[in-house]
């Protein structure tokens, strides 16, 4: 099998006859389509409030108290935790808030 080698200069040059001889003949021009504008996404400001929830051992939250409130979820939680009952525990909660 033999392979004919053809230089990329001859390649060249076969292309650019081609084009001159459709712009002698008027051939229409295709148009180039403009890139799509891309549509820039604006981060939506989301107001975050903090909270305590008390949760149980499976992560289930069982109240929920504002963040001044610290003493009386820590007291709920070892309300719920006594007579051997599942531990219960305090964490700090994000939330959204909306306005």
């Amino acid at each position: 099998m033999a392979r004919k080698v053809v230089s990329r200069k001859a390649l060249r040059e076969e292309v650019e006859a081609a084009e001159a001889k459709e712009k002698a003949e008027g051939a229409p021009k295709k148009k180039k389509k403009a890139p799509a504008k891309r549509k820039k996404k604006v981060a939506a400001e989301v107001r975050i409030k903090l909270f305590y929830g008390v949760f149980n051992q499976s992560l289930k939250r069982v109240a929920l108290y504002e963040f001044n409130q610290k003493k009386q979820a820590e007291k709920k939680a070892v309300e719920l935790s006594k007579d051997g009952k599942t531990p219960h525990f305090v964490q700090k909660v994000k939330e959204a808030i909306e306005e």
